[in-house]
């Protein structure tokens, strides 16, 4: 149940009081209904922070709460009510501070510093805090109940920051938010309400702020008719993810059929699939029916679409005659997945490192600090040549998209498979080299802030081998064996023969060595890139077993795939804050798999290996999506539910 409180006027603050009542109703009464309009369950309007912080000691589910002196779209309050960025979000905006109003400096999204003399916005009088923080919130209401410069409202905001509480920051775009201290702003604040049309802000506000070259100009111009028009007949965002997978699998599957008309209604299906893709994101943000079950699902459907393309376009090459279609398919999917395994890891180095004193050096941090600045410029130049250049240069999902359809219509799947894997190749190199340099001048560890052993996937068997330093470094000399591996497996089968037994043994001994770096401290400035490292020794070297051991390509495609499910089913949750899935510890662990992988083929038996093992892992995958998106919240809700 989500509780709202309205703070009543602090006359303690000697400066503020609520606004006159002349011919509307008090803000204090106003902000409860529309509290009530926004969603919440049940809403009391406290007299000061210690009648709040009573309050607060008996509620069970997420507290909104609010100052008396707020005037904004019912609209706003429901954006800060049904935010999805995090548990315990603030109101931040951009007018001038007014005394007694707290200022906020936020990075990434996050308040990150209260009464902060580089601020970037003022705290808007109102915040929602997340379950887990509330007794952070009672305990910071009563100390900031004595009184101080500021609002009460505000005295607790900086309290809860000061704890070290970690608060996103609500924006206000397009709609209107205003703090009132007399008549006169009130009366002002009123009319810029009422001069906005409600819904079609937040039509509009269902665009991304920011987004890449492609989506911006050949999707969002017109995706908001699409997402209006499912609103109105009632599909929800899960539905139109669905439609968007029946589209991109109906693409793949024309591009693997082939032939001229195949392949131009192919690349019409997966624009239009990826035209879905934005639109349920969209519709999620302008219903604000936002859930964990549809950010997961998105987040796996979007990487399932992808390589499902990229099965079609191998089996159509192939089809056509190129012997190594297949191949081309497996190394796009291969390094997508690690490319996204790094854009994880180094989204979460930033939001580590904004919550963190800045360090102030002689240099100004070197290359890294001026390779920041200069990103940072380019990044607040928003609409330039530089700025889209940066946005395009990195290969995002419309590029990758739009060029997948482009190149299969005009010149077929495999022009498609190689025009990604160039594009895809240097964007890995131009965002790795930047990406370290960064890093290194920042010098924070993240992975030392979560359960390093579950992102890197270890297992039981990773558990029980002996420690060894430099988890980064090990991690690269397995990958670098297992590519040394597959590059030998290539030649002897091309060459005939077959691969010597010491080869895939000596890969191994470097896999288990990159296993011992499981119980180490990740506290090195690049060992963020450990998890990325980890996925490409483990998808190389099951590839080379599938190669040396002549198991069909499709075989070896669909083991890989589904290791970027579990995967990607770690890194979704870890960006949602979830907990580890049911039955991961069913999954073995990287190192476990691929001693498996080791015996089959070794054995004789790498085809029957690849099969058995990716059956098996495929089961335990879906059982764990039932069990945690179906089965678990039954129960703890007393009955049968579905997810979304």
């Amino acid at each position: 149940m989500t509780l709202a409180i309205v703070l009543a006027a602090d006359p303690a603050a000697g400066h503020r009081s609520e606004p006159g009542r002349p011919a509307g109703e008090p803000l204090t009464e106003r902000l409860a209904t529309q509290w009530r309009r926004a969603g919440a369950d049940d809403v009391r309007v406290a007299a000061d922070l210690t009648e709040l912080a009573d309050l607060v000691a008996t509620a069970t589910g997420p507290v909104l709460v609010s100052g008396a002196d707020l005037v904004a779209h019912t609209a706003v309050l429901k954006h800060l009510a049904t935010s999805p960025v995090g548990p315990t979000v603030a109101l931040v905006l951009t007018d001038p501070p007014a005394p007694g109003q707290a200022t906020v400096r936020e990075e990434r999204g996050q308040v990150v510093e209260v009464g902060a003399a580089d601020a970037s916005g003022v705290f808007g009088g109102a915040l929602r805090v997340g379950a887990a923080d509330l007794p952070a919130l009672a305990d910071a209401a009563r100390r900031a109940a004595g009184g101080g410069p500021l609002d009460a409202v505000d005295r607790l905001v900086a309290d809860l920051a000061a704890r070290g509480t970690l608060i996103f920051a609500q924006r206000v775009r397009l709609l209107v938010a205003h703090r009132v201290g007399d008549e006169a702003q009130r009366v002002a604040a009123e009319s810029a309400v009422a001069a906005v049309d409600e819904d079609r802000a937040e039509l509009k506000l269902s665009v991304k702020e920011r987004d890449d070259f492609f989506t911006t100009f050949f999707v969002s111009t017109w995706s908001p008719y699409v997402t209006k028009a499912a609103a109105r007949i009632g599909i929800g965002p899960t539905g139109v993810t669905m439609v968007s997978v029946a589209f991109a699998v109906a693409a793949a599957v024309l591009f693997g059929a082939g032939g001229r008309p195949a392949l131009v209604a192919g690349a019409i299906l997966l624009y239009l699939g990826f035209v879905l893709d934005c639109v349920d994101g969209q519709l999620a943000r302008y219903t604000r029916h936002f859930s964990a079950w549809g950010g997961w699902l998105d987040t796996m459907a979007d990487r399932f679409k992808e390589y499902v393309v990229y099965a079609g376009l191998g089996f159509g090459a192939t089809h056509a005659g190129f012997r190594y279609g297949w191949a081309l398919a497996l190394a796009a999917m291969t390094l997508q997945t690690v490319r996204h395994m790094t854009d994880t890891w180094y989204g979460a180095l930033h939001d580590e490192a904004a919550r963190r004193p800045k360090v102030v050096s002689a240099d100004a941090g070197g290359i890294g600090g001026k390779l920041n600045a200069a990103s940072t410029r380019v990044q607040a130049d928003t609409g330039s040549v530089s700025y889209w250049l940066k946005r395009t240069v990195v290969f995002p999902i419309g590029e990758r998209w739009a060029l997948i359809a482009i190149a299969a219509a005009l010149f077929g799947p495999l022009v498609a498979l190689v025009a990604v894997l160039v594009w895809g190749t240097l964007a890995f190199a131009y965002t790795g080299g930047l990406r370290t340099l960064r890093a290194r001048w920042m010098r924070v560890p993240v992975l030392t802030t979560v359960d390093a052993g579950l992102h890197r996937d270890d297992g039981l068997l990773a558990r029980t081998l002996p420690a060894a330093r430099r988890p980064l470094l090990l991690a690269v000399l397995g990958a670098l064996g297992a590519a040394g591996t597959l590059v030998w497996a290539l030649l002897a089968v091309h060459g005939g023969g077959d691969l010597p037994v010491w080869v895939p043994v000596l890969a191994l001994v470097l896999l288990l060595g990159a296993a011992q770096g499981s119980r180490a401290p990740h506290d090195g400035s690049l060992d963020w890139l450990v998890p990325a490292a980890l996925r490409a020794a483990e998808y190389l070297f099951a590839i080379a077993v599938g190669v040396a051991g002549r198991a069909p390509a499709w075989l070896i495609f669909g083991y890989v795939l589904v290791l970027t499910l579990l995967h990607y089913d770690l890194t979704a949750r870890l960006e949602k804050r979830q907990a580890a899935p049911p039955l991961h510890a069913a999954t073995l662990g990287w190192a476990a798999r691929s001693v498996l992988l080791a015996i089959g083929l070794i054995a004789g038996y790498a085809s029957i290996a690849l099969a058995t093992l990716g059956a098996y892992l495929l089961v335990v995958f879906v059982a764990s999506v039932v069990l945690a998106w179906v089965v678990l919240p039954a129960r703890a809700h007393g009955g049968v539910r579905s997810p979304g």
